[in-house]
């Protein structure tokens, strides 16, 4: 895969995709529901379900202690300045900032039962819109979910899936007393260091949570298309230690105020584990995204402006007389799309995009992850064995 883009850049390496369910029965003793998450299915990421990511970003703020109050009337006044003393916070603060988070995210995070598995979801709005990943709804129309004051599955309908994001918003059918909304944070806070929950429903023990700290952000990660998988490349997500396993996905990661920073998605894996996942590396999509393609879908019924750039062409990774891969053949053109004004047509070999060398699918889709809508970039290209370069507006995905 290319080199870091952003403040994380492109990971290399495999990732796995933990899918929602799978095939199998569920092992007893999970949730009440007398069922368990499948075995992983690994391609290049593992998508996690995660019921609900909560990631409890927990700003550990260190409080300073002025110290002593003036001097008396008639007393020499003091000029030393006295420096203010951190005072860190006991175990008890932090667990008590933990018990709070947990009890106030939690009801937000439901359980979605699809025909292809078991995933996690985000209560969106009190209208009962709620968010997940486009790979735990999978190709269904229709859902059972477990919300927290629910006693049974409620059934639920998709309203529109999004898999270039990963992304995908269901409607509960009837929606029950006491839902409540979860609360999203803002992207562009979020730090390195970060303390954060993830809430959901692993291995399909639902309302579980893990811990952990925000590991990078500003990462480019592609996942596989199959299994399940939506195959895209996923710009700005959130890098995270805490635990995401399969049923994870979909759910929610949480700062220490409460608010969900992203939905966890994918997890790596390690090639020297048998590509069995990779302890402590888990990425989540961020919020500044996922209220953008969400809302779209609430309010429109689609997504009509994702914010992500595209050349508008199909195209497939093109090997050479080596057998190696040596850049992108475009094999249709959007009329009137991007590539179309700049003339780029069927055939050609797309093999630079701006200053990024262009050798893949992916490598192409990391490259334009870092680019936006309108934004202008050269491209060259391969035809007739002459090499060519062309200014491109990019269009939107």
């Amino acid at each position: 895969m290319p080199g870091e883009r952003g403040h994380g850049g492109a990971v290399p390496g495999p990732l796995v995709r933990v899918n929602p369910g799978g095939r199998g029965g569920w092992p007893p003793g999970d949730s009440g529901h007398g069922r368990s998450s499948p075995p992983h299915r690994s391609t290049a990421w593992r998508r996690r379900p995660v019921a609900a990511a909560v990631a409890l970003v927990c700003s550990l703020a260190l409080l300073s202690a002025c110290s002593g109050s003036g001097p008396s009337s008639g007393a020499p006044k003091d000029t030393t300045q006295q420096a203010a003393v951190p005072v860190a916070r006991s175990g008890d603060d932090l667990q008590g900032d933990y018990q709070r988070v947990i009890k106030d995210v939690l009801p937000s995070v439901v359980q979605i039962q699809a025909a292809s598995g078991l995933g996690s979801g985000v209560v969106y709005d009190t209208a009962g819109h709620i968010v997940t990943n486009a790979h735990v709804v999978g190709d269904a129309k229709t859902f059972m979910v477990t919300t927290a004051n629910s006693k049974d599955p409620l059934s639920a309908t998709l309203v529109s899936s999004y898999p270039a994001q990963d992304l995908a918003v269901v409607k509960l059918d009837k929606v029950p007393d006491g839902l409540r909304a979860a609360r999203f944070g803002d992207s562009a806070k979020v730090a390195v260091g970060q303390i954060v929950l993830a809430m959901g429903s692993p291995l399909g023990l639902a309302s579980s949570v893990t811990q952990g700290i925000v590991s990078a952000t500003g990462r480019t990660v592609s996942e596989g298309g199959s299994d399940g998988g939506t195959g895209a490349t996923l710009p700005n997500m959130v890098q995270t230690s805490a635990a995401i396993n399969p049923g994870n996905s979909g759910g929610a990661l949480v700062d220490l105020d409460g608010r969900v920073i992203g939905i966890p998605t994918l997890a790596a894996t390690d090639p020297g584990l048998g590509n069995g996942t990779a302890p402590g590396i888990g990425f989540a999509i961020p919020a500044s995204m996922v209220k953008r393609v969400a809302g779209q879908i609430v309010r429109d019924g689609k997504v009509t402006d994702s914010g992500r750039a595209a050349l508008d062409i199909t195209g497939r990774t093109f090997v050479d007389g080596s057998f190696q891969a040596a850049g992108v053949a475009v094999v249709d053109v959007k009329d009137g799309g991007a590539a179309d004004e700049a003339g780029i047509r069927p055939g050609d070999v797309i093999t630079r995009l701006g200053d990024t060398t262009i050798t893949d699918i992916t490598s192409l889709s990391e490259a334009l992850a870092a680019d936006r809508p309108g934004q202008r970039t050269k491209v060259t290209y391969v035809r007739d064995g002459a090499e060519r370069t062309v200014d491109v507006t990019l269009g939107t995905q």
